[in-house]
């Protein structure tokens, strides 16, 4: 008997390997990813803006000139102001972080009355990757959507799933898929957007 042909159930033995193969290569990678909704991902921003490393800051005290001027939140999340230790930033809005100021002034007896304002100058990027034509960082700007980003992207590949994406927010942690409908989905700055392919 020939040895060239393999029996039936050796076929099957070698054949085995490549199934498992091909199974984890059509398998979307954001299958165990947590499930999101665009409702829910728009609900969060609701709450205001969040101060984070990156962001560009104009802090002006009124009455105070030599206060007031251009500022950068750290690598460590804090503002580096004159006369007071670094203020803590991170995950405060713009309002809570100008009381928190103000606070550190009056408490040192630097200023007797401080009034504090905040601008955002300058937003920390947003990310995007996967199948897009340019993945990359971006800078952010006004009240961005997906669609947006993706165009700021040079588009989606002709492979690219346009119907499910990932998304991280530092806020919520871990990444988590979103199903796309009629509702626009908002990005924020800091956003990490991974646009994945398509499994027909």
């Amino acid at each position: 008997m020939s040895t060239d042909n393999p029996t039936h159930h050796e076929r099957r033995i070698l054949l085995l390997p490549c199934l498992v193969f091909a199974c984890l290569v059509a398998a979307p990678a954001q299958a165990g990813a947590p499930r999101g909704t665009v409702e829910e991902a728009n609900a969060r921003l609701v709450a205001g803006y969040q101060v984070a490393t990156g962001d560009k800051l104009r802090i002006t005290v009124f009455d105070e000139p030599s206060l007031t001027g251009d500022y950068e939140v750290g690598d460590d999340g804090a503002v580096a102001f004159p006369l007071i230790d670094p203020v803590k930033a991170s995950g405060l809005t713009p309002i809570e972080l100008a009381k928190a100021i103000a606070g550190e002034l009056e408490r040192g007896g630097y200023v007797l009355v401080p009034r504090v304002s905040i601008e955002i100058t300058e937003h920390r990027p947003f990310y995007i990757l996967g199948e897009v034509a340019k993945p990359g960082e971006y800078p952010y700007s006004g009240e961005l959507t997906l669609r947006q980003a993706v165009a700021k992207a040079g588009g989606f590949t002709a492979r690219a799933n346009k119907r499910v994406i990932k998304l991280q927010r530092k806020s919520a942690g871990a990444a988590v898929r979103i199903k796309l409908g009629e509702t626009p989905l908002r990005i924020a700055p800091g956003d990490t957007i991974i646009i994945q392919e398509a499994f027909f």
